[in-house]
C-alpha cells in the first residue's frame, strides 16, 4: 500500500476526528473557582485583620471558623439564587421567542435568513437552509435563541450544583489560613503564608481553563489577596492600638 492511501473498504465513512472542550457552560466551574478564591481571600484577610489587632489565637480561630461557615453559606445561597434567576430569565426569553415563532413565522423566517446571510451564506442558500430548518419548530427556536441571546436553552447550569460546588470550595479555601492555628502553631505570619500559597495554587489551577500562563494567574491572585490582607491588617492594628 502506498503512503497516504486510504485502506478503508469502499463506501465506509471516515473516522470522526474527536476533540474535546472544557465545560464552559456549566455552573460548577465558575462557582468552584470563585468559591475557592473568595474563601482564601476572605479568611486570609480576616485572620490578618484580627491578628493585626492583637487578638489571642483562640479569638483568631473563632473568628476564622465563623467567617468560614458564614461565608460558605452565603456563597452557596448567592450562587443558587444567581444561577436560578439566570435560568428563569432564559426560560422567559425562550417562551417569548416561541410565541414570536408561532404568531409571526414569516418575520422569524426572514430573521433567520438574515442571521445566515450575516455569517456569509449566499442569499439563495440562506433562504433554502432557513426554510429547511424552520420545518422543525424546536430547531428553529434553538437557533433563534442561540443567535439572539448567545446561549443554548439546553445548556442551563444547575443551581444546586453551583451552590454545592461554591460551598465546598469556599470552605476548602477558607480553612487554609486557619491550619497553623488548628495544628497548634499560633504564628500569624505562618497563617498568612499558608493563605498566600493557597492563593498561588488556586490561581495557577484556574489558568488551566484560560489562556493565561500559570505563574501569571497565580501571582495575580496572590496580589489580590495581599492587598485585601494588607488593608485589613492595617485596620486591625489601628483599631487594636486605639482600644488597648
Amino acid at each position: 500500500m502506498t503512503a497516504g492511501t486510504d485502506d478503508r473498504p469502499q463506501g465506509e465513512p471516515a473516522a470522526l476526528h474527536e476533540h474535546h472542550h472544557a465545560d464552559a457552560s456549566g455552573g460548577w466551574l465558575r462557582a468552584a473557582v470563585f468559591g475557592a478564591m473568595d474563601g482564601l481571600v476572605t479568611n486570609t484577610a480576616l485572620v490578618a485583620g484580627v491578628g493585626g489587632g492583637g487578638a489571642a489565637p483562640r479569638t483568631i480561630v473563632l473568628s476564622g471558623v465563623a467567617g468560614l461557615v458564614a461565608g460558605a453559606i452565603s456563597m452557596a445561597l448567592g450562587e443558587y439564587t444567581s444561577v436560578k434567576t439566570q435560568n428563569e430569565q432564559l426560560e422567559l426569553e425562550v417562551a417569548k421567542e416561541r410565541r414570536e415563532l408561532e404568531h409571526h413565522p414569516e418575520e422569524e423566517h426572514a430573521e433567520l435568513v438574515g442571521m445566515l446571510r450575516a455569517r456569509g451564506v449566499e442569499e439563495g442558500l440562506a433562504t433554502e437552509v432557513a426554510t429547511q430548518l424552520s420545518r422543525d419548530p424546536e430547531v428553529a427556536l434553538r437557533l433563534h435563541v442561540l443567535a439572539e441571546l448567545g446561549v443554548s436553552p439546553e445548556d442551563q447550569p444547575s443551581p444546586t450544583t453551583a451552590a454545592v460546588s461554591s460551598f465546598l470550595t469556599f470552605s476548602l479555601g477558607a480553612v487554609l489560613p486557619l491550619l497553623p492555628y488548628l495544628l497548634g502553631l499560633s504564628l500569624l505570619w505562618v497563617a498568612l503564608l499558608c493563605g498566600g500559597l493557597g492563593l498561588v495554587v488556586a490561581g495557577a489551577l484556574s489558568s488551566r481553563f484560560t489562556p493565561r500562563p500559570w505563574w501569571f494567574a497565580g501571582l495575580r491572585q496572590l496580589l489580590f489577596g495581599a492587598v485585601a490582607a494588607g488593608a485589613t491588617y492595617l485596620i486591625g492594628a489601628a483599631i487594636g492600638v486605639t482600644t488597648s
